[in-house]
């Protein structure tokens, strides 16, 4: 895994602006721990930091390779799948390597196909190709959008990157934010629109598509959806098949030449990965597989259970470590190091994100990167097999009316706003225009009953939606650290095939996610295919919400505080006096509860305050 950015510009003479990539390029050093690259000339300017996973010597970037009169430059960020695959293709069209990376494998992969080479990838990626002939720049995104990637066109010119820090640093991109971004942040907060930069004029490029740059302008082009058609494997079969498909993934995500771990919760998603992960390094006779799981200091004190955790993971874990014999380790979090972090969790994001939900897995992040490289997640499983309790409550199913599942407090959020902020930005409407986007992009299946098409929107505005929420978190924190977390979850042809499983399969016996639980039968024992879905384990130490109550009183105390531009300081008052209560802990507690509501509002003014953020 990699950063990347660079800079095309027709009316510069870019070879003069080193100084500018190299700040650009400094800006994702920690994406990047173990080399760097730039590559100039008249109107291509690009930059890359290295994590090395793959090929140490062969797979530096920017990567150059001739054929015939053209010259391509390649910046990659990501990790391909099926390079083998590919690899023996090119070589029958003619194609030699000097070494046996997946970047290389890309770049030649482009010269012979260009744009249509895209879905021909299995992987997690985020690219940029500058052709000198053609004088164009083309840029990728995975699938699903595991890979950041974000650009920025002007006048005269384009820049792209893996992350905002690295455009904003350029002269041409100041960090302003309109009515729109800023109704992304206060209205939608970290579950923002695909394809919205937040700062004005910043886009992102959505997952599934491609952008081809020239002197012509920009064509963007969507090369892969969810299509739905009628499923036709019965029950029996379909469970096998999915089987196939993430025993599959996991092994072809098994490949690299630095230390790989999973990562091991107990829970359904995280042990299917393991187990078979595991298999695998029996298999080969790789030993033990690294595994790691997260906990909080004093957790088993003030741990309660309740609908949404209905328990804590620590026995899962150890119950899942001892039928595998993993090499184990817990991470425990202590929370003056937890609060601590939300301040660099900030400066990962480059936005205001979930609370401690996102310190926690930076710190978790850091401290897995002393053992390995690269880890296996469970992350995806509950928004392609319909896991939520949104899938299962009636009430959340159908209500309220005309908003996500998980924006279900934008009202109450709205009223700690100024007045004139609210008029500004139309919070509730903008919502609710953002969900009606959805719904219309939803590939509808005709004559399919009305409950059974309902759970199909559910289910798109997971994957489209609510997923990159999850994406974004655990590739900004991880990345942060330079640890590289694959999500074979995310895998094109399981999510395909497992989308249109109909809704009474997907649900079989009864329970969410019921048709993976009958996949892993054999796999995992069966009180661990019955436990109940618990979140991503969050503390319950009270000194957390004391900790970020005193963060925003003293934020209150100055009078000059950039947040109480935006906010109504009565209203804030009151939500501390009271702790929060207006924002009961729910299932999307991130933005719910008066700690994280505190957090979040902390990290929202220090992001003003060091991004230095201009509002229109």
């Amino acid at each position: 895994m990699c950063g990347i950015t660079g800079w095309i510009d027709w009316d510069q003479d870019l070879t003069q602006q080193r100084t500018v990539l190299q700040a650009m390029v400094d800006r994702l050093a920690p994406r990047g721990p173990d080399a760097e690259g730039s590559w100039l000339s008249p109107h291509a300017a690009l930059g890359h930091r290295r994590l090395i996973v793959v090929d140490p010597a062969g797979g530096g970037q920017p990567m150059v390779r001739q054929r015939g009169d053209a010259t391509y430059v390649l910046v990659y960020n990501g990790e391909l799948y099926n390079t083998e695959d590919l690899r023996q293709e090119l070589l029958a069209r003619g194609h030699t390597f000097q070494g046996h990376s997946d970047t290389e494998v890309l770049l030649a992969a482009y010269m012979e196909w260009g744009p249509e080479c895209v879905p021909r990838l299995n992987g997690i990626f985020a690219f940029g190709v500058w052709d000198t002939q053609k004088q164009t720049l083309f840029l990728a995104r995975d699938r699903l959008g595991v890979k950041p990637l974000f650009y920025a066109i002007r006048r005269r010119g384009l820049l792209f990157a893996s992350e905002l820090k690295a455009l904003l640093v350029h002269p041409a991109v100041p960090p302003e934010v309109d009515a729109e971004g800023l109704a992304e942040v206060l209205a939608l907060g970290p579950a923002r629109t695909p394809g919205h930069g937040v700062f004005r004029g910043v886009q992102e490029l959505r997952p599934g598509h491609w952008l081809l740059y020239s002197r012509s302008g920009a064509r963007v082009h969507r090369y892969w959806a969810l299509m739905s058609h009628p499923h036709p494997d019965d029950l029996d079969t379909t469970a096998r098949r999915v089987r196939e498909l993430l025993e599959d993934t996991v092994e072809r995500q098994l490949v690299a030449d630095v230390p790989l771990c999973s990562l091991l919760s107990g829970g359904l998603d995280s042990s299917a990965v393991t187990a078979f992960a595991a298999a695998v390094y029996r298999r080969r006779g790789l030993g033990p597989l690294p595994t790691y799981s997260v906990d909080y200091a004093d957790n088993d004190r003030y741990f309660h259970a309740n609908f949404y955790q209905p328990d804590s993971d620590g026995p899962w874990v150890q119950r899942m470590v001892g039928l595998l014999g993993t090499r184990h380790e817990s991470v425990v979090i202590d929370t003056p190091e937890l609060v601590e972090a939300l301040k660099a969790a900030l400066h990962a994001r480059d936005l205001p994100g979930m609370a401690d939900v996102d310190s926690s897995l930076l710190l978790f992040s850091r401290q897995i990167r002393k053992g390995a490289t690269v880890g296996l997640s469970g992350e995806a499983a509950d928004e392609v097999f319909g896991g939520y309790p949104w899938f299962r409550d009636p009430g959340m199913i159908h209500n309220p009316p005309g908003t996500f599942p998980w924006s279900r407090m934008t009202a109450q959020r709205m009223a700690l706003l100024r007045p004139e902020v609210r008029q500004h930005i139309h919070g509730e409407e903008y919502v609710a225009a953002r969900y009606q986007e959805a719904l219309d992009e939803v590939p509808r299946l005709p004559g399919e009953a009305p409950e059974e098409a309902r759970m199909r929107e559910l289910l798109y505005l997971s994957i489209s939606r609510f997923l990159p929420t999850l994406l974004d978190r655990k590739d900004r924190m991880s990345m942060a650290v330079g640890l590289e977390v694959r999500v074979p979850y995310c895998d094109h042809r399981l999510v395909e095939y497992v989308w249109n499983i109909p809704w009474p399969m997907k649900f079989a016996g009864g329970r969410e996610k019921g048709i993976l639980r009958r996949a892993l039968r054999g796999v995992l024992p069966d009180e661990v295919l019955e436990r109940r879905k618990s979140p991503y384990p969050k503390t319950h130490h009270p000194a957390y919400l004391a900790a970020t109550r005193r963060w925003l009183e003293e934020i209150l105390a100055d009078p000059g505080a950039p947040l109480l531009q935006l906010m109504d300081e009565q209203a804030l008052r009151e939500q501390i006096r009271t702790n929060g209560a207006a924002f009961e802990p729910s299932w999307f507690g991130q933005l719910m509860g008066g700690a994280q509501l505190f957090a979040y509002l902390a990290q929202l003014d220090q992001w003003l305050r060091e991004y230095r953020v201009v509002l229109r």
